[in-house]
């Protein structure tokens, strides 16, 4: 009978006995800390998406100004943003998703020690950059709900229940951080190069749609603070704001999901027959033989028509959504050469000396929102040249010649167009029959999930504003 002689051999140097159990709970595969490009790359995709989207349950901008109506299920064109919780929806998009995001990516760059003037440069515009779109997208939220959560948001350990600050409060403090932003970024240097889904790591970009924010957010408050707002504006302008297509904030997709554009996915690839143009911006650009008519709609028949807002529209019926914008590659827009030359206008109107006529303001942003649309030189000049266009001979005062071919230039552009309607009040605009308000909404109502989880601060919040009401006005919004 043989012996089986079992040996064991004990490597020391490759296994050692321990108590100490803990590592077996790392993940060795997983990064734990993520590039603070990565992080930047990720809320600047997500709140390009939030603001282009058309997805009833993010974003039903165009539907309050009654671009676009529903066809099957009307909730939205009619002002119901409870059924499906669009405000929690979008305030938990912007403070989760592009916010928090932001803030984990600056924390990274302050952390980053930087071995040459070069590497510190373009780190400070990181910084910067970082900055200014963190400002945007807390004035995106001050401008959908009035006061919200700014100095102790995003610090659940510290205030889990976050207080409400002060709307103008919060709208200073974001002009002065983007002064800074601007005056940090250095020109002669890169930032986040290709991991910048707008600029491409342009610091010379930023600065104008810094600058262009600025201007904006300045002219929202001229009614209530004209000095402040006439010098903010000034000084935005002086630094630089964008007056061409070329230098629009605007996100390149890709042709495949999920980085195709938002409209592409929510219109085309849902496969649902879900929206259609109104007859309040088809007859109206009707009425002037708009040229860009056949970029932003299809034609019914032999004739642009558009639906009855708030209707139950069948499909078939109306004109729909122009192909241009339905291809999964158009770019997302939310700052363009139309928006800053219609707010230059006003505000050479509001007797702010930013250069120029309202005049040559109003018809720049009219060229550079048919440029941008594909329409020709002279089909531009003879839209211009309009009684009913001309800026000498059109209707109304400056507030209505304004308002109503920013109505027109902001198409697509949802909330800036909503902006623009709650500042100058044109075009004039009718509820839906069927609405839930009697009159085009001025804010979202607070998130009910705020309501429940933090309701002191959000009681107080209702109660300082005025009521939380889809028709309670904002700060700026005083006419």
């Amino acid at each position: 009978m043989k012996k089986i002689l079992l040996m064991i051999v004990v490597f020391t140097g490759i296994f050692s006995c321990t108590d100490d159990i803990t590592g077996l709970n790392q993940n060795t595969k997983d990064a734990t800390v993520v590039p603070a490009t990565y992080v930047f790359t990720n809320a600047q995709k997500n709140i390009v998406d939030q603001m282009v989207s058309t997805n009833v349950n993010n974003n039903v901008f165009r539907l309050f100004t009654q671009q676009w109506t529903e066809t099957t299920y009307t909730d939205e064109s009619n002002y119901d943003v409870t059924t499906r919780t669009v405000p929690d929806n979008h305030w938990g998009v912007i403070y989760r998703d592009v916010l928090k995001d932001l803030q984990e990516s600056r924390k990274l760059l302050m952390q980053y020690v930087p071995a040459t003037t070069q590497e510190e440069k373009e780190n400070a515009n990181r910084i910067a950059i970082v900055d200014i779109l963190s400002a945007y997208s807390y004035s995106v939220l001050v401008d959908t709900f009035g006061d919200v959560p700014y100095s102790e948001a995003l610090d659940v350990e510290a205030h889990p229940l976050p207080k409400y600050d002060d709307a103008q409060t919060i709208y200073k403090d974001l002009i002065s951080k983007l002064t800074a932003a601007s005056t940090t970024l250095d020109s002669g240097y890169d930032s986040f190069g290709d991991a910048d889904l707008i600029y491409a790591g342009s610091a010379a970009k930023w600065k104008l749609f810094a600058n262009s924010l600025r201007l904006k957010m300045a002219i929202n408050m001229d009614d209530i603070d004209h000095t402040y707002a006439s010098a903010q504006a000034l000084a935005a302008v002086a630094d630089g704001v964008i007056t061409s297509n070329s230098n629009n904030t605007a996100l390149k997709y890709l042709s495949a999901q999920p980085n195709a554009n938002p409209i592409f996915v929510d219109v085309v690839a849902s496969g649902r027959n879900d929206f259609v143009p109104t007859s309040t911006v088809i007859d109206q650009m009707n009425g002037l033989n708009d040229p860009r008519r056949s970029a932003y709609f299809d034609i019914n028949g032999s004739n642009y028509v558009g639906g009855t807002p708030g209707d139950g529209n069948t499909f078939a019926n109306f004109s729909h959504i122009g192909t241009t914008l339905l291809d999964p590659t158009f770019e997302g827009l939310i700052m363009d050469a139309t928006e800053v030359e219609f707010t230059l206008a006003e505000a050479v109107e509001r007797g702010i000396a930013v250069g120029g006529t309202a005049e040559s303001h109003y018809n720049a942003a009219i060229t550079a929102s048919m440029s941008y649309w594909g329409v020709s030189a002279g089909d531009i000049s003879t839209y211009l040249s309009q009684l009913s266009v001309a800026y000498t001979t059109a209707t109304g005062t400056w507030k209505q010649k304004i308002g109503e071919q920013a109505y027109l230039g902001l198409y697509n552009r949802g909330f800036e167009s909503w902006t623009s309607y709650r500042r100058l009040d044109f075009p004039v605009l009718t509820a839906p029959v069927d609405a839930a308000v009697n009159q085009v909404p001025t804010r979202y109502t607070y998130p009910a999930r705020e309501e429940t989880l933090n309701s002191a601060n959000n009681a107080a919040a209702s109660s300082a504003i005025g009521g939380n009401t889809l028709t309670t006005k904002l700060f700026w919004d005083v006419h």
